[in-house]
């Protein structure tokens, strides 16, 4: 629990709000606890509760959690059930291996962070863009590291151009006064999530936004102008604004999946270019009447935009369908071991 949490804390600071409200029972309302997840550990997690702080060991039997989740415990503080979520950001966990990794839920607003000093990537932010979308959740981009970059507002306009309706913010993580422009999305009953690449400001935002020295932050380095990645777990902090903030990792890898919506929207202009093509199954090269490849000649549309669509289509495409192989997988061998434990017991009573 960070500090400016306490044991005198209630629902709502926490985020709470009606959607949660009416999932609760009589029972819970007089008797159970409501916990909201704070800190996800190896081996546990940390939880929030208007009684005080508890911990909860992680179990098979519990459901895959993760921060900003909210749970109902019993009078001893364990576990009864998870509260459906209103949001959910999740990715295809790093590696080769095809699993998904939680990363936070509950989240009213996403603050995408990049600097704009040598990380500054588009590709990236419509990747981060993609996963909000799918996730309904309002997505601000907010770009630091200004006084690093000699073409900040250039590079403001190619971000805006991205979406008209988009809010970008260019902030001075240092300056807590700056910051203060923020704190519109950080009200009570709120939850803002921070993500972005390992290195682009987020701790020093977070500091600035607390008011505190939480995180711990990173200097730039002069061989690439990139920052220390610092943060190495996922956290929920309460906000002075009266907002709740969930910080995340740097992610050195963010691949997507099964957000075909997510894409679509944050790339509505390449979408609307795919519908009007002749046939339903166009590759976008050669074929006669590619609404695509006709906008690309006419310098109607970015290849750079146009090429980041495809690749995030075919990403989250592919990653989806192995999660769901997975599950599917998964799910047969829990039969086949159901029904040989079945069919042992009934040898054992001579059926």
């Amino acid at each position: 629990m960070n500090s400016n949490a306490t044991s005198a804390i209630t629902l709502s600071q926490l985020g709470w709000n009606n959607l949660f409200h009416q999932q609760l029972t009589l029972d819970d309302l007089e008797h159970h606890q409501i916990a909201r997840l704070s800190e996800h550990h190896r081996s546990g997690y940390t939880l929030l509760t208007e009684q005080g702080q508890h911990s909860l060991t992680i179990t098979k039997s519990l459901p895959d959690m993760t921060v900003g989740d909210w749970v109902v415990l019993d009078t001893d503080g364990q576990f009864l059930r998870l509260l459906d979520r209103q949001s959910l950001f999740s990715r295809k966990a790093a590696g080769s291996k095809v699993s998904q990794q939680l990363i936070a839920s509950n989240v009213t607003t996403l603050f995408i962070v990049c600097s704009l000093n040598d990380d500054f990537n588009l590709s990236r932010i419509e990747r981060y863009l993609s996963i909000a979308h799918d996730a309904d959740v309002e997505p601000v981009i907010i770009l630091t590291k200004a006084d690093l970059c000699s073409d900040s507002d250039d590079k403001r306009a190619q971000v805006q151009a991205l979406d008209p309706m988009l809010f970008v913010e260019v902030v001075n993580a240092l300056d807590s006064q700056q910051c203060q422009q923020l704190n519109g999305w950080c009200k009570q009953g709120k939850t803002v999530a921070f993500m972005g690449s390992s290195g682009v400001g987020k701790s020093t935002l977070i500091n600035s936004l607390l008011g505190e020295a939480t995180q711990a932050t990173g200097g730039i380095r002069e061989s690439d102008s990139k920052g220390r990645h610092t943060t190495t777990s996922r956290s929920l902090h309460l906000l002075p604004s009266g907002g709740v903030l969930i910080d995340t990792p740097g992610m050195r890898e963010l691949q997507i999946h099964d957000c075909a919506d997510g894409v679509e929207q944050t790339f509505s202009d390449v979408q609307a270019l795919v519908e009007q093509c002749r046939f339903s199954d166009c590759q976008h090269n050669n074929e006669p009447g590619c609404a695509v490849t006709k906008a690309l000649e006419a310098g109607d549309i970015d290849q750079r935009r146009v090429t980041n669509y495809f690749k995030l289509m075919r990403e989250q495409e592919w990653n989806g369908a192995s999660l769901a192989e997975q599950r599917s997988k998964s799910k047969q061998f829990t039969k086949y071991c159901r029904s040989v434990q079945s069919e042992n017991r009934s040898k054992k009573l001579g059926y």
